[in-house]
Formats: structure tokens, C-alpha cells, sequence
């Protein structure tokens, strides 16, 4: 996912380059990102998780069935909600794009306007493609979660490669929206197999559901201020030199690549297991995980940390040069 990632913004950097289209693009991600850290993590992997596998327990035809009710509640209430909040925000548009860009211009404004109403369909599909992940770790179905995110990629670099040269910036959303619909077509299939796709129920417990999100709201807390910076940032960067947005994102993307390649994929391997070691109450074995993986993680990222000090302008040369 990550190497598609770098493909993905080469290509961005050799059709669009650090301009007013880019900057746009990027911009018009903000609010459907904000949506999707504010809402869709109330029902995220790192909290249903734990959930699913209590309900699910030793896996009989009782505990099967109970887990599948409280994910079809799930399913169903996110949907929900998430459509509320797209509707609402798809509304409020054109006076929110003036609050991210300030900077920009009628036009410039107006596309903005035009690609975040579309891309909204994105937090709502890969919201729920998230809350299903939780049911295809729990099987340790990882390459399937693995699969996501590159199929996510894929769709953006069919946008730029397919969809630009036809539709100009409005290809480029499309290609998200598509990116969004294969990271969850991917899980369908791995679902059926295993009986755990989703579906619409009108017997909703909300009492279950209040405990997920009171757990969950100090990790969507902490991700919507990260979020929110985001958006600040975009707004002051809106009023500098045309490309500044474009610049900035493109080098965040490039520093998250070592935390996706290292820290990531340690702690979403690592999960499934502390959660059963903690649900199992082996408080010594799940001590020893944590620092297994954290070891594992110093001891990638340090290196990593130091070559791309060592190498920056190489690495950016290499991967953006174009």
C-alpha cells in the first residue's frame, strides 16, 4: 500500500506538478478525512474488535450467532449516522470551502465545493469497510486487510492515469470514490466465506452500542485534533504561494510511509493477539507481546529515521523528481 502511496504521488507530481489543481485536490480532501476520523472511528478495528471476539468466544452456533447480531447493529447504526452527517455536510458545502481555503479564488472555490461533495462518498464506504476489518482480523485474515488499502491506491492511480486526462479534476475524485468501493469489495468475498457480511436489522440494543462509543471517544478525539490541525493548516497554507498545500501533503505522505511500512503493520498483526491474551486474562503473555512488538519497531525506525535525514534530498528527487 504504502509503495502504491509513492507511485500514486509520483504520478500526481508528473501530471498536475505543485500547483493551483493539485492544491485543490488536496484541499477537497479535508472535510470527507474529517468526517471519517470524527464519526467512521466511533466503530474503528482497535475498538470493535475486543467486542466481536467476547461475543464471538469459542465460536459455537450461540456465541456465532450473537457476534452477528451485534455487527449487523453496528453495520446498520454507522450507515445511519454516516449518511446523516454526509447529507448535512454535502448542504453546509459552499460556506465550509471558504473556511478550509480561504485563499482560493471564485473558481478555485467552486471546484472545491465540486470534489468534496463527491469525495464524501468515501468516508461513508471505507467506514464500513473499516468496521468490517475488524471481523477479517479477528480470523486473521490478513492479507484480505492488507488487500484494502492497496486496492484504495489502485482506484486514485486509475484516476490520474484514466480518468484525468478525460474528465480533468473531477477525474481525480472519481478515482477516490472508486479506490473507496474496491477497499471494501476486496473484504466481500473473504465474508461470505466466513459468514460474517452484514446486514440491515431494526433490533437495535443501544445500551451495547453507548459502550462502544465511550470507549472509542478518546481515540476519535485524539485523531479529529490531528485532523482538525489538518484542516488549519490547509486554510493558512491556501493563502501562501500557489503549490503550498500540494508541497506539504506530498511530503506528509512520504513521512508516513516508514510509520505505515513499520509501525502499522506491527501493531495491526500484534492486535488480534493482545486482544485474546487480555480477554484470556494471560497478563503475562500479553506484557511480553507489547514489548515484543515494540522492540521490533525501535529497532526498524531508528535506521529508517536516520537514512532519511541522511538521504532527504535523494529520496525526494527519486520520488517526486518528475
Amino acid at each position: 500500500s504504502q509503495i502504491l502511496g509513492l507511485i500514486r504521488d509520483r504520478l500526481l507530481a508528473t501530471y498536475l506538478g505543485a500547483g493551483i489543481h493539485l492544491d485543490v485536490y488536496y484541499a477537497a480532501f479535508k472535510i470527507p478525512d474529517f468526517l471519517f476520523v470524527s464519526v467512521a472511528t466511533l466503530a474503528s478495528i482497535t475498538v470493535l474488535l475486543p467486542y466481536l471476539s467476547s461475543k464471538y468466544g469459542d465460536g459455537d452456533d450461540a456465541h456465532y450467532k450473537n457476534a452477528r447480531k451485534f455487527l449487523d447493529q453496528v453495520f446498520t447504526v454507522l450507515l445511519g449516522f454516516l449518511i446523516l452527517v454526509s447529507i448535512i455536510i454535502f448542504i453546509l458545502m459552499p460556506w465550509l470551502a471558504k473556511l478550509i481555503a480561504p485563499g482560493f479564488t471564485g473558481e478555485e472555490i467552486r471546484t472545491l465545493v465540486m470534489l468534496s461533495r463527491l469525495m464524501l462518498l468515501q468516508p461513508i464506504i471505507i467506514g464500513i469497510s473499516n468496521m468490517l476489518s475488524s471481523v477479517t482480523q479477528m480470523f486473521k485474515k490478513f492479507l484480505v486487510t492488507a488487500l484494502s488499502p492497496v486496492m484504495y491506491n489502485i482506484g486514485i492511480i486509475i484516476g490520474v492515469l484514466v480518468l484525468y486526462p478525460i474528465c480533468g479534476i473531477t477525474g481525480l475524485a472519481i478515482g477516490v470514490v472508486i479506490g473507496a468501493v474496491l477497499h471494501l469489495a476486496i473484504q466481500i468475498p473473504t465474508l461470505i466465506q466466513i459468514g460474517f457480511l452484514p446486514r440491515f436489522t431494526t433490533t437495535i440494543h443501544f445500551s451495547e452500542l453507548k459502550s462502544i462509543v465511550r470507549t472509542s471517544i478518546p481515540r476519535t478525539i485524539g485523531l479529529s485534533m490531528s485532523s482538525f490541525t489538518a484542516l488549519i493548516l490547509t486554510s493558512i497554507a491556501s493563502t501562501l504561494d500557489t503549490g503550498s498545500i500540494s508541497i506539504f501533503n506530498l511530503t506528509n505522505n512520504m513521512l508516513n510511509v516508514p510509520i505505515g511500512v513499520v509501525a502499522i503493520s506491527y501493531s495491526v498483526a500484534s492486535f488480534p493477539m493482545l486482544v485474546k491474551y487480555f480477554h484470556d486474562k494471560e497478563r503475562e503473555k500479553f506484557t511480553e507481546y507489547i514489548l515484543h512488538a515494540a522492540r521490533k519497531i525501535i529497532f526498524w525506525s531508528v535506521p529508517i529515521t536516520v537514512l532519511f535525514i541522511i538521504l532527504r534530498a535523494q529520496i525526494v528527487r527519486v520520488i517526486l523528481g518528475s
